[in-house]
């Protein structure tokens, strides 16, 4: 993890999550429509698609995690672990209230 205060990494976390979700799939619904697709209809289906890369997006890498357990494990840092698994579902978080933002806004639940 780099130098950044937890607390911040938190929020932004959370942040770039919501982010990558939100405009991801918007620009995607752009595309669907100049292809001639239903828009709202895709932007559902890609707000499924890159609700994990909306994740991996958020917490900067899938090496960085990685590195931060394998301190926790071999070096005895268990504060590393609990933080990125916090960071994790701060990002967790903002994917899905993405999410959930793209499933009110298509109604795809409704029939």
């Amino acid at each position: 993890m780099n130098n950044e205060a937890f607390f911040p990494a938190f929020i932004h976390s959370y942040f770039i999550a919501l982010g990558v979700l939100l405009g991801g799939t918007l620009i995607g619904a752009i595309g669907a429509f100049l292809a001639g697709e239903p828009p709202l209809s895709k932007m559902y289906d890609f707000a499924n698609q890159l609700k994990i890369w909306a994740l991996v997006a958020a917490i900067g890498g899938t090496f960085d995690a990685f590195y931060s357990f394998e301190r926790g494990i071999l070096q005895g840092e268990t504060r590393d672990i609990v933080k990125q698994v916090l960071l994790i579902i701060s990002g967790m978080g903002g994917a899905q209230t993405g999410w959930v933002i793209i499933y009110w806004l298509t109604q795809e639940h409704i029939s």
